[in-house]
């Protein structure tokens, strides 16, 4: 067992009320279209640790982890998981991560280019295991305690996650267990 963790896009950060789109944290987890080239180097058992996007004013924080259970096409997604098809919602927020149509063209709210689209829609990650934290005193001690452990982690000094994982880095199984054992101490109050 391996793992990757990486740092989502910037903005991206909902322990500050910044939406995080991909990857879902529902009752199945789920990466669809972000981070191609972690989707398509993860193996079923393999763990995919995400950190909030850089934003103002707020340390960045491992949001929570998912273990691959099942790598899919978007468009099986598409028919298994007709609620992360993308859509916008009254609020006028872009929500989902099945980023193809019906027909497994590109969906018409897809904002990224054409070029690159086959690659976004290959090996669709559905989680089994999964840990998110979500509570505020939960994100708070994530925000406090990320870059020490992602430091122990990864075996590396910075000052800011991307210094010490760059946008990604691989990890270990006792790397992994590190993690989760971490995010189930936060997740217990421990």
């Amino acid at each position: 067992m391996n793992g990757y963790v990486y740092i989502t896009g910037q903005g991206a950060d909902p322990g500050a009320g910044r939406f995080l789109k991909d990857p879902m944290f529902g009752p199945v987890p789920t990466l669809g279209a972000c981070m191609p080239n972690i989707r398509r180097a993860v193996s079923i058992g393999d763990w995919i640790f995400v950190v909030s996007g850089k934003i103002e004013r707020f340390q960045q924080y491992v949001i929570g982890g998912m273990q691959v259970a099942e790598k899919i096409s978007a468009l099986q997604a598409h028919a298994r998981f007709p609620e992360n098809r993308l859509s916008v919602t009254p609020e006028g927020l872009l929500v989902g991560n099945v980023v193809v149509s019906e027909a497994g063209d590109k969906h018409p709210l897809d904002t990224h280019s054409k070029d690159g689209f086959d690659r976004r829609v290959e090996n669709f990650i559905v989680g089994g295991n999964s840990i998110s934290l979500e509570t505020p005193a939960q994100i708070q001690r994530s925000r406090s305690e990320t870059l020490p452990v992602l430091q122990q982690v990864v075996g590396k000094a910075g000052n800011r996650p991307i210094d010490v994982i760059g946008r990604m880095s691989k990890i270990g199984g006792s790397e992994v267990d590190t993690m989760l054992a971490w995010l189930n101490d936060i997740k217990s109050g421990k």
